[in-house]
């Protein structure tokens, strides 16, 4: 069993900065790929940035030069940078993403308990 553990949300001023942390523990071979989430109050949760293992990086409109996704394989950690904070990015974030338990099986993890990140001035 994979756990996530999601953490380093807060409460931050519009334009500020914020970086999370996804740890990944359990039986884990390699994370082929993670993503960061977000779910608004009232809304679907949406995908926002995605790391590939090759280290290709996507990012949703809404996000993208403000935010940034990497990944720690050597610690099974994922980060989500966040710069330049807006209103609007208030959200529960979550990591979850496709890991090797084994060589050969992916699996898709449960979700985490999530961070709550609230801009506001």
């Amino acid at each position: 069993q994979v756990q996530l553990v999601d953490s380093g949300g807060g409460l931050v001023q519009p334009g500020g900065s914020l970086r999370l942390s996804c740890a990944a523990s359990g039986r884990i071979f390699r994370i082929y790929s993670m993503n960061w989430y977000r779910q608004a109050p009232g809304k679907r949760r949406e995908l926002i940035a995605t790391i590939t293992s090759s280290n290709t990086t996507i990012y949703a409109d809404s996000v993208k030069g403000r935010f940034t996704i990497s990944i720690d394989n050597s610690n099974n950690q994922a980060y989500l940078q966040m710069n330049s904070l807006k209103p609007e990015d208030t959200a529960v974030y979550y990591c979850n993403g496709e890991i090797f338990d084994t060589m050969t099986t992916m699996i898709r993890p449960p979700w985490g308990q999530g961070t709550q990140v609230t801009v506001s001035s």
